[in-house]
C-alpha cells in the first residue's frame, strides 16, 4: 500500500475515532476513505467494521467514569446487543442491500430529531420517571436490540440513534447515556469483528492501519466528551447526526 494511502487511512481513523466517542457516526469517515483507496463497497464495510472495534473500545475505557453505578443495567442489556447485531451481521452478508440503504437516512434523520426535541417529546411520552419498571425494562432492552441490528448491518450513526432513544428511556444525565452508548457500540463491534474475520471479506492489511487510529481518537474523543456541558454535547450530536443522515440520503437516491 502507497504511503499516501497508509497516511489517508491514519488520519481518517483518527478523525473517527474522536467522533464515534463523542457522538457516533465515524463510519462515515473511514468508509469513503476505504472506498477512496479501491476498495468494493461490500469489502470496505466489512472491513470498517473491523476496524473501528478498538476504537469503541478505547471510548469505553475513556468514559469508564460515567459508567458508575451501570454495571446492573449493562449485564442485562450486553446480551441483548449481542444477540441483535449477530442477526445485523447475517443481514448483510444474506441479503441485498438497496432496500435498507434507502430506510437508514430516516432513521438516522428521525434519531438526531429525536434528540434534539427530547424535552417535547418526554411531555408526549411521559418522563422517564414515569414508566413503570416493567415498561421501561421492555423498552430498553427493544431499542437496544433493533439499534444493535443496524449496527451488525451498517453501523453509521449508531451511536446516535442510541444516544437519542436512551435520553427518553433512562433518567440519567447525556454523558452517563453517551458512556452506556459507548459499552453498546463496543459489544456490537465485538460480534462484527468475529463473524466478519470468520465470514466476511475483511482487507485485514488495511484494517491493520485504522484500528490503532481509531484506539487514539477513540480515547480522546471520550476524554473530551466528559468535559462538554450537555447542551453542548446534545448540539454537537444532533448536528452530526443530521449531517450524516442527509449524506446517506443522498449516497441512497444519486
Amino acid at each position: 500500500m502507497d504511503l499516501p494511502y497508509i497516511l489517508l487511512l491514519v488520519v481518517a481513523g483518527v478523525a473517527a475515532g474522536v467522533v464515534n466517542a463523542v457522538a457516533g457516526g465515524g463510519s462515515l469517515l473511514t468508509y469513503p476513505t476505504l472506498i477512496a483507496i479501491g476498495l468494493p463497497s461490500v469489502d470496505a464495510n466489512v472491513t470498517n467494521s473491523v476496524s473501528v472495534f478498538p476504537g469503541y473500545v478505547s471510548s469505553v475505557v475513556g468514559s469508564r467514569a460515567d459508567l458508575a453505578g451501570q454495571g446492573r443495567r449493562l449485564r442485562t442489556i450486553v446480551p441483548t446487543s449481542v444477540a441483535g447485531a449477530v442477526g445485523g451481521c447475517a443481514l448483510l452478508l444474506l441479503t441485498p442491500a438497496r432496500a435498507f440503504e434507502l430506510v437508514v437516512p430516516f432513521l438516522v434523520l428521525g434519531a438526531a430529531a429525536t434528540l434534539a426535541f427530547q424535552q417535547r417529546l418526554r411531555g408526549l411520552v411521559g418522563h422517564p420517571r414515569a414508566l413503570s419498571p416493567r415498561r421501561r425494562t421492555i423498552t430498553l432492552q427493544s431499542v437496544v436490540f433493533v439499534g444493535a441490528i443496524y449496527g451488525g448491518y451498517f453501523g453509521a450513526a449508531l451511536g446516535v440513534m442510541y444516544v437519542a432513544a436512551l435520553a427518553l428511556i433512562l433518567d440519567e444525565s447525556l454523558n452517563r447515556i453517551n458512556a452506556l452508548k459507548n459499552v453498546l457500540s463496543a459489544a456490537v463491534g465485538l460480534v462484527t469483528v468475529v463473524v466478519f474475520a470468520i465470514f466476511g471479506p475483511v482487507h485485514w492489511g488495511a484494517a491493520l492501519i485504522l484500528a490503532p487510529a481509531t484506539v487514539v481518537g477513540g480515547y480522546a474523543g471520550a476524554r473530551l466528551a466528559r468535559r462538554l456541558p450537555s447542551r453542548v454535547l446534545r448540539t454537537i450530536i444532533v448536528t452530526f447526526g443530521t449531517v450524516i443522515g442527509l449524506v446517506l440520503l443522498y449516497r441512497a437516491v444519486f
